[in-house]
């Protein structure tokens, strides 16, 4: 069987492979080391395919190039090179094949994972497909854009975005000045360069954040449409403002990252919004388990009882008050404090309230 080749090669190395196909590449133009970096390749005998796997493959060290301008590691692409030879005819004719895969990213910590991903995201939407390796445009229109975005959330989520969904995304990757044109440009530093106003993470980071929590925490609400989720804090109130008490949603947090509020309106006609939740909050107590905590929340907006979404979601309580070795094992419940918090005083008649204005939030 053939015996298979894995190697790491910076941006300029994988260009000089192209330019000249003719001309293999050495084992020492590489940009890193691969351990067990080699393997035979077998054939299945369902399907006839070839395939090949590396076991415990390891990247030990990685060469980088000088960085330009701005530039970080998180820019900073390299290409996989797969290299292969087989012998036909009794071995006398011996051939040497390879190819280099789309680029990756190489990080070495948690906390560079977001910007990569929007490295890889942004290479794989929009670039071409004879360029030169690994050009991209640094502006792409809106459309594009937003079909990437919607692509990207059905894929982790399982539930695309709609239109009031992107249309929120646009003005916030606008920064408010969202003209409704599809073919308004977007540029690769407002993807995720340049900080939100007013924040101090970029418009990438924010939303690979909700992605990320909707992915771990929250993926059934959100296939069903229990979770709203993107929506201005203005118009959560003004949607709520007319509603019977109890009356609750469920939002994307635009000040934390990762996080989602519930937003409801009270018994004094104020629309109230839970501080956020984020993936730690959910690790020990899910979303489901914190909306039946809270008697206060009754329906879900616009008119669905909350137990229609979230009963099934919800952890069952174990009859047994006892835990392993006689302890009784304590209980987490999510509460709202009756007070601890300034309710603002209102006239018997309610205005439709402020797209801007900034209510209070209250703590679980």
């Amino acid at each position: 069987m053939p015996y298979n080749f894995l190697y790491i090669n910076l941006e300029t190395q994988a260009n000089l492979l192209l330019k000249n196909e003719k001309s293999l590449p050495k084992t020492g133009d590489t940009a890193g080391e691969i351990l067990n970096n080699n393997a035979n390749m077998e054939i299945q005998g369902a399907n006839k395919q070839l395939t090949v796997s590396f076991r415990n493959m390891q990247l030990k060290r990685i060469k980088r190039a000088e960085k330009k301008g701005t530039e970080s590691v998180m820019d900073e692409k390299f290409s996989l090179l797969f290299k292969s030879q087989f012998a036909i005819g009794g071995g006398q004719m011996v051939y040497q094949v390879w190819t280099l895969s789309l680029p990756v990213v190489v990080i070495v910590h948690g906390n560079q994972e977001p910007h990569a991903w929007a490295t890889v995201t942004w290479d794989n939407a929009f670039s071409e497909s004879n360029r030169t390796p690994f050009q991209v445009p640094d502006k792409v229109p809106w459309s594009k854009v937003r079909e990437t975005l919607s692509q990207k959330f059905k894929a982790a989520t399982g539930r695309a975005l709609s239109e009031d969904n992107l249309h929120f995304l646009a003005d916030k990757l606008f920064r408010g000045n969202f003209m409704q044109s599809t073919t308004q440009a977007v540029s690769w530093g407002q993807f995720c360069k340049e900080p939100l106003p007013e924040r101090t993470f970029t418009f990438w980071e924010w939303f690979y954040a909700i992605m990320k929590l909707t992915k771990e925490h929250l993926r059934g609400p959100w296939e069903d449409g229990a979770i709203m989720g993107f929506i201005k804090k203005g118009r959560a109130e003004e949607l709520l403002q007319s509603c019977p008490v109890g009356t609750f949603l469920l939002r994307f947090s635009d000040s934390e990252l990762g996080g989602i509020t519930i937003a409801w309106i009270s018994e004094t006609r104020e629309v109230l919004n839970l501080q956020p939740f984020t993936a730690k909050d959910f690790v020990m107590r899910s979303l489901a388990d914190r909306i039946y905590d809270i008697h206060e929340l009754i329906t879900l907006y616009p008119d669905s009882a909350k137990e229609f979404y979230f009963e099934k979601y919800c952890t069952s309580l174990e009859s047994t008050p006892s835990g392993r070795n006689g302890y009784v094992r304590p209980m987490l419940v999510t509460t709202v404090p009756k007070d601890g918090f300034n309710t603002p005083q209102h006239n018997s008649s309610f205005a439709t309230p402020d797209l801007n204005r900034d209510t209070p939030s209250v703590a679980s």
